[in-house]
């Protein structure tokens, strides 16, 4: 099978290509080619995936090209992982939020918004392309923000594309592992959008053991969550929500936080990372040592900011080892030999949620076989949850319609209309701003 990577210069990809490695069964991808615009990446990468195969037997053959019709055509599946603009793009989006007093993260609130009027109408030509040239392809969407982006792309692709993410994963593993429970014999009900959802019941053998988790005050603030959020928040809300709703429960921490450290966490990845690639560059520099220790430091200062808002301190050793590969290779095998398994993805909605019409992407369990993931049917959202929900699904439509029409308008209404956004004015400051720093945005008019 032919796997085509695209961001394939991108820091996670050895991530995916090792995941690969440890794939043995039939069927198996046997062909990787890396897409990037950047050939200096492709190379660098290139070299840590060629340390990565040494020894390993009938390792996936690995090809490179700035040609991205050449790299999807034949596909059987594409990955996408593009960052428009770059990490110099994630701190411009930083710096201009938090100039205005708001949130710039790069998936949740105004950085999410910018980040998405940039990255929807590339996403929508590369589902286009795939739809021409890979037409039996399968796309498996990485690239943030995942649920915004998979949307736009499934107005083109329909259920053939699918997102993901590793963060409901990782939040389930957490709390398998403090009730003593096996993740992989675990039932997470979780249900929302991507980065904004809510583990509601964790059932193992049938019965569902987040009750215990709640009732147990040392228990409960023992790991990652309970930390970030404080027990009593996780008991009145009866659930435990992704990390990520820090940025909305504890917003004005957050952004004080962020406002305070000497650099944004676009800024430490970018020059992070510039120091890597260049280290690339010299022939004898050991490839894949210097990835693995640049990774290191990337995951344990993962929302460090928020982290030290909340007192929660130092990540555990459990949750440096991502773990997003993992989801994509599971999703892949699922399809290509119909080896059914269930995994939380980014799906259109179909009825799942009512409040949702049909076509929304939604981050829910799914039943993944040989025709693709299958939302599986979930309980309502409380009545707070809904609301939220709502308002920021609202919010991506309104980032959907700029994307299309190129109306300056509309997107000023996507900043001011978002839960974390309080002000027309600043909307549209918002607006003038990231469209001063990002050529991307030049087609809003």
């Amino acid at each position: 099978m032919k796997l085509t990577i695209l961001g394939g210069g991108g820091f996670r990809v050895p991530l995916v290509y090792g995941a690969l490695l440890a794939d043995r069964g039939e069927g198996r991808v046997t062909r990787v080619v890396l897409h990037d615009l950047d050939d200096s990446r492709l190379h660098a990468v290139a070299r840590v995936l060629d340390e990565q195969a040494a020894g390993v037997p009938d390792a996936p053959t690995v090809t490179a090209t700035t040609d991205l019709d050449e790299a999807l055509r034949g596909a059987d599946f594409v990955f996408s992982a593009i960052r428009v603009g770059g990490l110099e793009g994630r701190a411009n989006d930083e710096r201009v939020a938090l100039a205005e007093g708001v949130l710039g993260q790069e998936t949740v609130g105004a950085g999410g918004i910018a980040y998405g009027l940039r990255t929807v109408p590339v996403a929508v030509d590369i589902a286009r392309r795939v739809a021409r040239l890979a037409p039996d392809a399968w796309v498996i969407n990485f690239t943030n923000p995942a649920g915004l982006v998979t949307e736009a792309m499934s107005r083109h692709l329909g259920d053939r594309v699918i997102g993901i993410c590793d963060s409901p994963v990782g939040l389930g593993r957490r709390i398998a592992r403090v009730l003593g429970a096996d993740p992989k014999e675990a039932w997470i009900d979780y249900v929302g959008l991507n980065h904004l959802g809510w583990v509601r019941g964790l059932r193992v053998a049938g019965r569902d053991e987040l009750p215990r988790l709640l009732a147990d005050p040392d228990l409960l603030g023992s790991f990652e969550e309970g930390k970030l959020f404080g027990v009593d928040w996780l008991r009145s809300l009866g659930a435990i929500p992704n990390e990520y709703l820090h940025y909305y429960y504890f917003n004005r921490e957050a952004v004080r936080a962020y406002q305070q450290v000497e650099k944004t966490r676009g800024a430490f990845l970018a020059d992070q990372q510039a120091r890597f690639y260049e280290e690339m560059k010299r022939p004898g520099a050991a490839a894949l040592t210097a990835w693995d220790r640049t990774r290191a430091e990337r995951e344990a200062t993962y929302m460090a900011e928020n982290r030290e808002s909340a007192g929660a301190g130092e990540r555990d050793a459990d949750d440096l080892s991502g773990g997003y590969e993992k989801v994509a290779l599971a999703l892949m095998r699922a399809i290509a030999r119909d080896e059914r398994t269930t995994l939380i993805l980014n799906v259109r909605n179909q009825g799942t949620l009512s409040a949702l019409d049909a076509d929304a992407v939604i981050e829910v369990p799914a039943l993944v076989d040989a025709n693709g993931a299958h939302p599986v049917s979930v309980a309502p959202l409380p009545e707070h949850a809904t609301g939220l929900v709502c308002a920021v699904k609202g919010v991506e439509r309104e980032v959907l319609a700029a994307a299309e029409s190129g109306s300056r308008a509309t997107a000023v209404k996507a900043f001011a209309l978002h839960p974390l956004v309080d002000s027309v004015n600043v909307a549209r400051r918002l607006v003038e701003g990231y469209t001063a720093v990002h050529p991307g945005l030049a087609y809003l008019r």
